[in-house]
């Protein structure tokens, strides 16, 4: 993984944001390791099967943890939209200025289009599967 798609995971949902979204899953009382809740959010995310297990544990009971379930959802919401975003975003940089260098020196179109791959919250988009 490049620096540059270090820095963007780190920011949103593997970031500041994860950490805390793994840590206020714990002290509902889902078993979320350590591992997620005292990482250092600098370092590139790793998806967790406890974790994806832990917001399983709320979707499969809505009603227990209704504030949960409605923050997953509006995380899946969010990062939808983000990735309609993400997409626009690529289609028109492509269209402006083709694959020259992007802003902040990077690939430019290439990196954008690395970065339509990247999941925000993991956890709770595979969790679906398991549903």
């Amino acid at each position: 993984m490049s620096d540059e798609l270090k820095l963007d995971v780190a920011i949103v949902g593997a970031g500041p944001v994860g950490l805390a979204l793994a840590t206020l899953l714990a002290r509902r009382g889902l078993a979320v390791p350590t591992s997620h809740t005292e990482r250092d959010w600098t370092q590139p995310y790793v998806e967790n099967d406890a974790v994806e297990q832990a917001w399983l544990t709320v979707y499969r009971n809505p009603e227990k943890h209704w504030d949960l379930y409605q923050l997953g959802e509006e995380l899946t919401d969010l990062e939808d939209a983000f990735r309609l975003w993400r997409f626009r975003h690529v289609t028109t940089v492509e269209r402006v200025i083709g694959f020259k260098r992007g802003t902040g020196g990077t690939g430019g179109v290439s990196y954008l289009r690395k970065m339509l791959d990247v999941v925000l919250f993991p956890e709770i988009w595979k969790l679906r599967t398991d549903l």
